[in-house]
């Protein structure tokens, strides 16, 4: 006798973002990594800002991120720089659902949200993704509402949640694996697959120059954990204070300092970079992947 549970199956909105993690583990992709790009839906984030605040703007820009090879966009309707204003969820609903809507059929989209109820409406109007700056540590609800629609998830450590601005303690890469071990408790508990959960070291949240170096000098430490990894350094503040020495560089002249940040993590096997430069980053890891396979054991 067929039951309602067979009528209504659950939802799989994390499907295709666990085939292409697979496809790239597995080697099936083009690029060594895969590129999330950024879509900023709002009037204060610290790089662009403004740029794409409204939807039919933010829609045109992430189709052209996916023309220049983004794997897949991550659309943010909420500032989480440092000192951002707190945006009611009502209104970072209506900056973001309508871009989720015009671009779900066309790519895989990603949500970039601390907030259930924000997540749960995203997923329902069609988000494969949510990337959840608080690494489902924030709002109980969280890896609930993930769970229930089968989605993917990004789990990112933070050591400056709520407002705080500390400092990760002591061995970045050890607090980091802590965070992560709760965090995946959280999601297991909640039912999420494994198959569709990244794990995100946090780069610009509550971390120092030094602690970021480390751990970017220190990211096939994370191998250990046995999922991918994404990072997501790029235009962030510790690369201005690197590449510009005593007067930290302006937020739009950090390219080349996010480029080396991320062909070294994904020498390291870092499954995603998450970025503004789409092109560029195509381009470099192009160039990565013809210097791997001119190895004479890559033609053997």
């Amino acid at each position: 006798m067929t039951t309602p549970d067979n009528l209504h199956p659950a939802p799989d909105r994390g499907r295709a973002f666990a085939r292409l993690l697979a496809d790239r583990r597995d080697g099936l992709t083009a690029l060594a990594a895969l590129i999330m790009g950024i879509v900023n839906v709002t009037p204060d984030s610290f790089s662009d800002g403004g740029r794409f605040d409204d939807a039919e703007r933010a829609v045109a820009h992430a189709r052209a991120l996916v023309a220049q090879g983004a794997d897949l966009v991550d659309v943010g309707g909420e500032s989480t720089r440092p000192g951002a204003t707190p945006v009611p969820q009502e209104e970072e609903l209506r900056r973001i659902l309508p871009v989720i809507a015009a671009l779900t059929a066309e790519t895989i989209v990603s949500v970039d949200t601390a907030h259930a109820a924000v997540a749960d409406a995203a997923l329902a109007a069609g988000a494969h993704v949510i990337n959840d700056i608080t690494g489902l540590q924030g709002e109980p609800q969280m890896a609930q509402a993930i769970a229930a629609h089968g989605a993917g998830v990004v789990i990112m450590h933070n050591s400056g949640m709520f407002g705080s601005s500390h400092g990760t303690e002591g061995d970045p890469v050890l607090a980091c694996m802590s965070f992560f071990e709760k965090s995946l408790g959280i999601a297991a508990r909640a039912g999420i697959a494994t198959d569709r959960i990244v794990l995100d070291p946090g780069f610009g949240f509550g971390k120092s120059v030094e602690q970021s170096l480390q751990l970017l000098a220190r990211i096939d430490e994370f191998a250990a954990i046995g999922l991918p990894i994404l990072i997501g350094t790029s235009r962030k503040t510790f690369i201005g204070r690197v590449t510009g020495g005593g007067e930290p560089r302006p937020v739009d002249d950090r390219l080349a300092g996010t480029l080396a940040t991320n062909i070294v993590a994904v020498q390291a096997n870092a499954a995603i970079v998450r970025v503004h430069d789409v092109a560029e980053h195509a381009d470099a890891l192009r160039m990565l992947a013809a210097i791997r396979n001119a190895r004479p054991e890559a033609q053997a």
